[in-house]
């Protein structure tokens, strides 16, 4: 709301941003409502229907985050090693067109994950070990023959997770490599505090997933790992909106003004 109502701050990098709170809120509405519910009321039930579309949402949501943080990513490499052409590049076109590729990849995606697991057959237990319908559990307790949706799904894990995260480790390389060229200390510290942030919402997202969908099996434990989802769903969707205030200039001056 703040960008929207500041002239200042409609810029590309806070267009991206406001397209990831609006994910962030997906994000928490897909989980959290249900667990609040089942805290209080102490029913833990939930539909088959209710149970697919809270895995459609949470995916659709994780997956454009994933999207979202990559185009942050790309924005902040085109600002700080191709200054001059900055305006030209991250042009209002080319920003909305990366955004509404963010969106429909994700839809697509996760309608497509979620149509294969909603084929599965559940025979032997309808019990999910999580406080949320997650993908790996769902997948874990179906009573079907998964290992073709499980190659799958470790593909489109190649190509829709590790393909943005390899992209923005090498956009941040060659910004830090920019970066340390530049001479003056005091340009060198303005152009890095300008991704700060971003850097920040890159390692809170990315670490969690990362611990919990690559350690290896010998050392799983279901409860920590359910600690550690809390953690990403949860807790950094929370963060956000302050890593990018509270260490914001811009975003303060414009509360101010507000």
């Amino acid at each position: 709301m703040v960008i929207g109502l500041v002239p200042n701050l409609h810029t590309p990098m806070y267009f991206f941003l406001c397209n990831l709170a609006i994910s962030d809120v997906i994000y928490v509405s897909s989980s959290l409502p249900k667990l609040q519910s089942i805290t209080i009321t102490q029913d833990n039930r939930i539909s088959f229907a209710g149970c697919i579309s809270q895995m459609y949402f949470f995916l659709f949501s994780v997956a454009c985050d994933i999207f979202v943080l990559t185009s942050m990513a790309g924005d902040r490499y085109v600002a700080i090693c191709r200054p001059l052409q900055y305006t030209l590049i991250m042009n209002r076109r080319v920003c909305v067109t990366i955004s509404a590729m963010c969106w429909i990849f994700s839809a697509v995606n996760s309608l497509l994950l979620t149509l294969l697991t909603s084929g599965l057959e559940f025979c032997h237990s309808h019990e999910i070990s999580h406080f949320f319908c997650d993908l790996k559990t769902l997948t874990a307790l179906s009573s079907s023959d998964t290992t073709s949706r499980e190659i799958f799904i470790m593909i489109e894990d190649i190509i829709f997770a590790f393909v943005p995260f390899s992209l923005t480790v090498a956009s941040y390389v060659q910004i830090i490599s920019t970066i340390l060229n530049i001479r003056s200390s005091e340009t060198r510290l303005k152009a890095f505090s300008s991704c700060t942030s971003h850097l920040t919402a890159v390692i809170l997202f990315y670490a969690p997933v990362l611990i919990v969908y690559m350690k290896p099996e010998s050392e799983y434990s279901k409860e920590q790992d359910n600690l550690i989802s809390l953690l990403y769903v949860a807790v950094v969707p929370m963060l956000n909106p302050f890593v990018y205030s509270l260490r914001n200039k811009d975003v303060l001056d414009a509360v101010r003004k507000l």
